[in-house]
């Protein structure tokens, strides 16, 4: 299976570079204790050199200021000799599984809360009117779900919430849908086509206005922090288009049916459009807009529920609670699949494996003679497909050590909006429901993946030079 092989091949790649760097001729001694139980933030040291022997220059800032900077260095005496430390950025095996415990923990209260209201929605009849609204077009995308079935109406909800940035929302919402999708699939331990398209639209992450990027290109010192927005939104509509694509001709669908031409020309206009207006309004209103928009829409669909469970005349609280519960369950059976990936990933990153990958692409690109300045912004979008935490980290630290304002910083901003966490999806939304052949699901996600990185490559040399 696609899933368990790409799982053992990260933990054996990743346990072959670290033993590799241990044995190299100047190796590092610290590798394995780092892998294990390293943690964020410690200080890894990885120069040593007799004070005698070191620049006066450096000796002089120590004497004064007790440690000083040099690249992502950190320089500080210790008796009669200068060590050179740096910072771990990701935690080891052991302190990744209680990350993934603790993620896990978080999500019980949103699942339970969102599943609550959806099975209010599920009673009051909310759910099947979506899906005679969206049935046209779904039934010609999403051939094997019976017209009008609930999972119309729940991939919907996802859809939705992703488009407007509320990634709290969509996760229970998507998690809602793939339940909803098992219930037809007719072999439980075999992913259905329909929630590997699914899977594949949801994963290409088509987001309206990337608040958090925003808000941290504004922490970053950025002149304009939203000049990043347009690409964003077309890096991530070219990744969805080309799940579309991918995955229907994976499934023998044809896109060229005029109720899927017409409704994503519509889709295409209404974005369009909307990306026009908002372009019109001045940072701060644009900010306003941001924040507040998609949080507001969120309480107009809560308030609409409980309307609407109050006109059908069906127990709301009961509703609620029968909907929490589910909810609880399903974010207490993700933590295996969740801790399983999550460790995989963390001995990617702290082996060195990434360093190599991204050292390597920036020497293949040099010696072909091309500009290399989009590998700077590159290891956002390597990690992305792992993590969604730790692309949010590359980026960040992209931009400090470059500039928010500089081409990598900006194109680490594109990069993190042109797709959604691979791996970390895989994980959750089919570990949720118990499917363990994932057949074509990874190629097509990764497949959608490179086409995001590459027209995010190609917009960030046309915005930004």
């Amino acid at each position: 299976m696609a899933l368990t092989r790409i799982w053992s091949a990260f933990i054996i790649i990743a346990i072959a570079v670290a033993g590799f760097k241990f044995l190299a001729v100047d190796g590092d001694q610290q590798i394995f204790t780092q892998m294990v139980i390293g943690k964020n933030g410690d200080s890894l040291k990885v120069k040593e050199m007799e004070a005698v022997k070191a620049d006066p220059a450096l000796l002089q800032s120590l004497d004064t200021l007790a440690r000083v900077k040099e690249g992502k260095l950190v320089y500080k005496k210790e008796g009669n000799k200068i060590v050179a430390v740096k910072p771990q950025k990701v935690n080891g095996i052991i302190e990744t599984c209680k990350d993934a415990v603790n993620l896990c923990i978080g999500l019980i209260g949103i699942m339970a809360l969102f599943m609550g209201f959806m099975s209010i929605a599920e009673k009051a009849g909310g759910i099947r009117f979506l899906s005679r609204i969206i049935g046209p077009f779904f039934s010609k995308i999403f051939p094997d779900v019976p017209k009008e079935h609930p999972a119309h109406g729940h991939m919907m909800m996802n859809f939705s919430a992703n488009l407007l940035g509320l990634d709290n929302a969509a996760t229970p919402f998507g998690i809602k849908a793939m339940e909803s999708l098992q219930e037809i699939n007719p072999d439980k331990q075999r992913a259905s086509n329909a929630q590997i398209m699914f899977l594949c639209l949801h994963a290409s992450g088509l987001t309206l206005i990337p608040v958090s990027i925003i808000a941290l290109r504004a922490g970053a010192g950025a002149r304009n922090a939203t000049d990043i927005f347009i690409p964003c939104m077309i890096a991530t509509f070219a990744a969805t288009m080309a799940a579309l694509i991918i995955v229907s001709l994976r499934q023998r669908i044809n896109l060229f049916q005029p109720v899927i031409l017409a409704w994503v020309l519509s889709l295409s206009g209404i974005i369009a459009a909307f990306v026009w207006y908002l372009t019109k309004l001045d940072k701060t209103s644009l900010e306003f807009f941001s924040g507040s928009f998609g949080n507001g829409l969120l309480l107009l669909i809560l308030f609409l529920i409980v309307l609407g469970g109050l006109y059908k005349k069906i127990d709301i609280f009961s509703a609620f609670i029968d909907g929490a519960k589910g909810g609880f369950e399903t974010a207490v059976k993700i933590i295996p699949y969740l801790v399983g990936m999550l460790v995989a990933i963390s001995m990617l990153r702290t082996s060195g494996t990434f360093d190599y990958l991204i050292d390597g692409v920036k020497n293949m690109f040099a010696a072909l003679g091309t500009d290399t300045r989009f590998v700077d912004g590159l290891p956002t979008a390597l990690v992305k497909p792992f993590s969604g935490g730790a692309a949010r980290g590359m980026m960040a630290d992209t931009m400090t050590a470059y500039g928010a304002d500089s081409f990598a910083g900006r194109l680490s901003c594109v990069l993190q909006g042109s797709s959604d966490t691979t791996f970390y999806v895989i994980a959750v939304y089919f570990g949720a429901v118990g499917v363990k052949n994932t057949r074509y699901t990874i190629g097509s996600m990764l497949l959608a993946d490179l086409v995001g990185i590459i027209t995010s490559i190609f917009l960030a040399y046309l915005f930004f030079g």
